[in-house]
């Protein structure tokens, strides 16, 4: 297809993808009293007695609502938004490359989906517990506004980091890298990957960061040995 055609084309699935995801808002908004209950459960467990999310501005509340609805509906939609990324570079792809159809499509949400659990129930109460341990002559009153931007940030961050093997395995089928280059490239790839678990964690403390590093480095190891069986020989 010409250039024009191929970004017609990108324009189809990008908007078919913001459909589904708002088709998934639609739904979770119904149920975002419930959603948001559960996405501040681990913040709230890690207060001591007394301490509680409270609110400042009036509107704060439904803005709220309205964000964690889309943070959900992003989880939700992720099979489809994989499956339109799948169908605009699947034509670009050999005949014998289009058999990574099903680990792509099984495995890019599932990392998504692992990325958000292991954030949920690892990494944010460790997290939390810190942070507030710091704070125990003090009585905590955290704004919810806060509380959710800590926790968004931190559970797409980590679905988003979780997609490194799956981009290893992409890259090295189609011969950009190889699992030999990862290798050598291991240390620049630790240093890279703090700066990133820097700007990503929404902290500045040094045991966030590493929590939210390590997992990376592990997924960064498992992408070498992707890559190893992806590679073209």
């Amino acid at each position: 297809m010409p250039f024009l055609a191929h970004l017609e084309e990108l324009r189809r699935r990008v908007m078919r993808s913001c459909i589904a995801v708002g088709i998934a808002f639609v739904v979770c908004y119904c149920f975002s009293g419930p959603i948001l209950r559960f996405f501040l459960r681990p913040i709230r467990e890690s207060l001591p007695a007394g301490g509680d999310i409270v609110f400042r501005q009036l509107a704060e509340p439904f803005l709220i609502y309205m964000k964690v609805a889309l943070v959900a509906s992003l989880f939700a939609a992720s099979p489809y938004v994989f499956w339109e990324i799948w169908r605009f570079v699947a034509p670009g792809l050999l005949q014998r490359e289009r058999r990574w159809a099903l680990p792509f499509l099984i495995g890019s949400p599932a990392l998504f989906f692992a990325g958000g659990l292991f954030g949920y129930y690892l990494l944010l109460p460790m997290t939390c517990g810190f942070l507030v341990a710091i704070g125990s002559d003090f009585k905590p009153l955290i704004g919810l506004r806060e509380a959710f931007s800590f926790e968004a940030w931190l559970l797409l961050g980590l679905g988003i980091v979780f997609q490194i093997p799956v981009l290893a395995a992409v890259l090295a089928r189609a011969g950009l890298i190889s699992a030999g280059w990862l290798w050598r490239q291991f240390r620049y790839a630790v240093l890279v990957i703090f700066i990133i678990a820097a700007v990503l964690t929404p902290t500045p403390d040094m045991i966030t960061q590493t929590v939210f590093a390590a997992p990376m480095i592990l997924l960064y190891l498992l992408g070498i040995l992707i890559a190893a069986l992806a590679e073209r020989r």
